[in-house]
């Protein structure tokens, strides 16, 4: 059990999100997550959550992956496809499992499995033990 991940098991076990904003309205993933509960913000009033419009830049990104990604609250970050594609290689070059990375569609920007780094990975898993399963 020594490579097993810790999750804690307090209360303070967070959702992050990165993703994109739709539009002015309430409509875009951001705002329906945090409607449903999933938004906090601590004492130092940092939040779990980064929207992302057109003024927000590829740094901003990067830095909020990089703060979700190690935060200690956080078991799952929820990343827009979209916004994981203008940071691919940090998306890709990531391999804790927690927090989980999961990218999601978002309105104007469908998903597309070929660009899901966490789909690959399986894909490639399964590839890797089908192969070897035939050489027994």
């Amino acid at each position: 059990m020594a490579n097993t991940a810790h999750i804690p098991t307090s209360n303070s076990a967070l959702i992050a999100m990165i993703a994109d904003e739709v539009g002015t309205t309430f409509e875009d993933t951001v705002v329906g997550f945090l409607l449903a509960g999933v938004g906090n913000v601590d004492l130092r009033r940092k939040t779990n959550y980064l929207i992302v419009d057109s003024k927000t830049t590829d740094k901003q990104i990067e830095d909020a992956f990089k703060e979700f990604t190690t935060r200690t609250d956080i078991a799952i970050v929820l990343i827009s496809q979209y916004v994981a594609n203008m940071m691919r290689f940090l998306v890709d070059s990531y391999n804790k499992p927690i927090p989980a990375i999961l990218e999601i569609p978002s309105k104007n920007h469908p998903y597309d499995p070929a660009h899901d780094s966490i789909l690959s990975r399986v894909k490639h898993l399964f590839n890797a033990e089908s192969v070897a399963s035939t050489r027994h």
